[in-house]
């Protein structure tokens, strides 16, 4: 048994500049647009080695165990989701439906600013709320830029849109992981969430808009931008409050969608945006492609240029609920308590109110993987689409040669992730933010947003966080509910700059190389939106009215 150790140097400021040594590194090659984001991942994960073996004094027997660990839970679940959408997408593209299915998005409006509400926000929360991990990004990005946007706008505004339904995706997995290390009733959790977040779900819409086309061109159409925050903010606060955590997302998502359809029925802004680039100088519109040659579809062609998205729609939700989970997992699952790791590394306080050991045990339930689900739709999507089955496994490897780099960096991550979780370098930075007493709802909330920064997934940050959150509060004498809420609300804001999505994003736009580019261009909105919550979450904890909605445990 290996006790972590939160303070080596015996100095505060000096073992939280040492922690913060790993991601910094990933950060700023990333950033630099020098190295490639695969061999940014790979460098940062031996420094995150060599600080938690030489500086943190973890063996390095369990250093290596939980970098592989991390590893294969970077490769399954999430770099399977992403390979299957991929798969799916360019079947969609080879057969030609995929521009089919475009034109169809921009009969119902060819406004650029129209069609990012509806695909990176709308449709994007429906598959953040079935699947999470990656899939709104692969998909809403891979149909932004198929309907011809610019690499950067349409991996960097999937990712801004990607935010405010985070904290409810997967059908509340995050909402699932913060109540098991809190103990706190995950209902008590969501509705907290639930007061928190539709303030974001109304401001992002028109953040979006803004940073596509500037602060006139989000005017000319703030009533359509109105239509869909307002028709998403007041069922996902409905829904987490007086319904369940779990369906959130996908609820708000149909009638957000519902809505903006129906409105722009009878509305139309008087001036038409067409130019898919960013506002703002746009030099990966240099490198789009001539658009291609409009196609006459007939209405069946339309219909059935949708069926494989709808296929892939009903699959995933099926697969993201509970029951299906439930009647497969004892069949179908491979649990692998890794030999050398499990329950050998012990949480002290005051990290956590006593100690505790980290499990390390790989679910391999391959059958109730989303994706799986993923997959089995893209083989029924093109068995429709008239691809034979020598055809649909060629098409496979071509696609797995494609990613075969990102799926990489995202394996690396995940292993710089779970070490970091291991060797109780998280834990330290965490420690800094907890120092801070009375501004601890504000740093607290930012403590959400580095953990989704660090792991790539609000689950993951609850989960590493939401036990400190608690203990901490409780020592300062805040609501524990309020600020363990903040962990997953904060943390929502960090998913557009963690490495994991980038390279996601990167990935479906086929701007393989540009992940600095991307990065540079979402870090400030996410450190900005972070604040935003952390000062709502600071007027929860003091001011009234607004401490009035702060739930009591």
């Amino acid at each position: 048994m290996w006790n972590q150790v939160y303070d080596p140097f015996g100095n505060a400021t000096l073992s939280t500049i040492a922690a913060a040594v790993p991601v910094v590194t990933l950060l700023a090659l990333i950033a630099s647009g020098k190295v490639q984001a695969h061999l940014a991942a790979v460098v940062a994960l031996v420094v995150a080695l060599a600080v938690a073996m030489l500086l943190f004094t973890m063996p390095a027997g369990l250093a290596a165990r939980a970098a592989i660990y991390g590893a294969a839970i970077g490769l399954f679940p999430i770099g399977w989701i992403i390979l299957n959408v991929i798969f799916l997408y360019r079947l969609t593209v080879e057969k030609g439906w995929f521009q089919i299915l475009q034109q169809s998005i921009g009969g119902i409006t060819p406004d650029r600013r129209l069609q990012l509400l509806l695909i990176a926000f709308s449709f994007g929360a429906f598959f953040e709320g079935a699947s999470g991990f990656g899939t709104p990004v692969a998909v809403t990005g891979a149909i932004l830029i198929g309907l011809g946007f610019s690499p950067l706008a349409a991996s960097g505004l999937s990712l801004i849109a990607n935010t405010a339904p985070v904290a409810y995706g997967a059908l509340g997995t995050p909402i699932a992981g913060l109540a098991s290390v809190t103990g706190i009733d995950p209902y008590v959790l969501g509705a907290m969430v639930g007061r928190q977040l539709p303030f974001f779900s109304l401001i992002v819409p028109f953040w979006l808009i803004a940073v596509f086309a500037g602060w006139r061109g989000m005017v000319q159409i703030w009533p359509a931008i109105l239509v869909c925050g307002v028709s998403f903010a007041v069922p996902q606060f409905l829904i987490s409050n007086f319904v369940n955590p779990w369906i959130v997302d996908i609820g708000a998502s149909i009638i957000s969608m519902i809505c903006l359809v129906g409105f722009l029925q009878v509305w139309q802004p008087k001036k038409v945006w067409a130019s898919p680039a960013l506002r703002m100088h746009d030099t990966s519109a240099d490198t789009m492609p001539p658009p291609p040659e409009p196609v006459t579809a007939t209405r069946d062609q339309v219909v059935w240029a949708w069926v494989p998205w709808v296929i892939l729609s009903v699959i995933v939700a099926i697969w993201g609920t509970g029951w299906f989970k439930a009647a497969v997992n004892p069949t179908f699952t491979w649990n692998y308590a890794v030999e050398g790791l499990h329950n050998l590394v012990q949480k002290v306080p005051p990290v956590v109110a006593r100690p505790a050991t980290e499990g390390a045990v790989f679910a391999f339930t391959w059958l109730s993987f989303t994706g799986t689900g993923i997959l089995i739709a893209a083989i029924i999507a093109g068995f429709v689409m008239g691809f034979s089955p020598i055809k649909l496994i060629g098409a496979y490897g071509r696609t797995l040669w494609v990613v075969r780099k990102s799926l990489i960096t995202i394996a690396a991550m995940l292993a710089i992730g779970t070490l970091t979780r291991f060797s109780g370098i998280d834990a330290t930075l965490g420690l800094a933010f907890a120092g801070t007493g009375l501004l601890y709802p504000f740093f607290g909330t930012l403590l959400g947003w580095l953990g989704v920064a660090l792991t790539g997934s609000d689950t993951a940050s609850n989960v590493l966080f939401g036990g400190l959150q608690k203990v901490t509060s409780e020592q300062l004498g805040l609501s524990p509910v309020l600020m363990s809420a903040a962990n997953s609300s904060g943390g929502v804001m960090g998913k557009m700059i963690d490495a994991q999505s980038i390279v996601v994003a990167s990935t479906a736009t086929n701007w393989f190389g540009h992940e600095g580019t991307i990065l540079r261009f979402v870090f400030w909105h996410s450190i900005v939106l972070a604040c935003l919550v952390g000062g709502l979450v600071m007027l929860q904890a003091y001011v009234h009215p607004f401490s009035a909605m702060v739930i009591q445990p």
